[in-house]
C-alpha cells in the first residue's frame, strides 16, 4: 500500500499518467473516444484535446432540445472523466480507495456545474453522478483490466502525445475496446 495521499492535483507523473489513462478509458466506456482528437501528458492546460463534435453548441436548424441533449450528454461525459481520473489513480495505482473528501468534493463541483451549466435539478445530477460512479467502479475495481489499464498509463508515459486513432489503437491493443 503506498503512503501518498491523493489529492485532486497530481502527485508526479505517474499519477498524471493514471488520471489520463483513467479519463481515456472512460470515454471508451460511453462510446465517445470518437470525441477525442488529441491527448498529452505535456498539456499545460486540459490533457484532453476534444473534436468540434464535442464543442458543438448548436444551430438554427437544431432544436433547443437536441442542444440541450447534447450538452447534458457532455456533461455527463466530463463528470465520468473526473470520477474515473481519480478513481484510476486510487484504486488501480495506489490499490486504495479513493478518499471520501475528494469524491465529496468532486460531487460538490458536479452539483455545481450541473446546475450551472445544464439547468439540473439535485435528483437529476444525483442519478448522472451515481450513473458515473457505478460505470468507472465496475471498470477500476475489475482486477482483470488492471494490467491493461497499467499498460495503457505506460504507453501514455512513454509516447506523451496520441492522437484519437491512435489511442483507439492502442485501447484495441490491450483489448479495452
Amino acid at each position: 500500500m503506498s503512503q501518498q495521499k491523493l489529492t485532486l492535483t497530481y502527485l508526479n507523473e505517474d499519477d498524471r499518467a493514471y488520471g489520463l489513462a483513467g479519463m481515456v478509458i472512460s470515454l471508451a466506456s460511453l462510446r465517445a473516444i470518437d470525441r477525442v482528437a488529441e491527448v498529452s501528458l505535456d498539456s499545460e492546460g486540459p490533457m484532453i484535446e476534444f473534436s468540434h463534435e464535442y464543442y458543438f453548441s448548436g444551430s438554427p436548424s437544431i432544436s433547443p432540445k437536441a442542444t440541450w441533449d447534447n450538452l447534458v450528454q457532455n456533461f455527463h461525459i466530463t463528470t465520468s472523466m473526473v470520477v474515473s481520473n481519480i478513481l484510476a489513480r486510487s484504486i488501480v495505482r495506489m490499490k486504495e480507495e479513493a478518499p471520501a473528501a475528494i469524491m465529496k468534493e468532486i460531487y460538490s463541483e458536479v452539483e455545481r456545474e450541473g446546475r450551472d451549466t445544464c439547468a439540473l435539478e439535485e435528483d437529476e445530477i444525483e442519478n448522472l453522478y451515481n450513473n458515473a460512479l457505478m460505470r468507472a467502479s465496475r471498470l477500476f475495481r475489475n482486477p482483470r483490466l488492471h494490467p491493461a489499464i497499467d499498460e495503457f498509463a505506460r504507453v501514455l508515459s512513454r509516447r506523451r502525445t496520441l492522437s484519437g486513432l491512435e489511442i483507439r489503437d492502442e485501447l484495441h491493443m490491450l483489448q479495452l475496446i
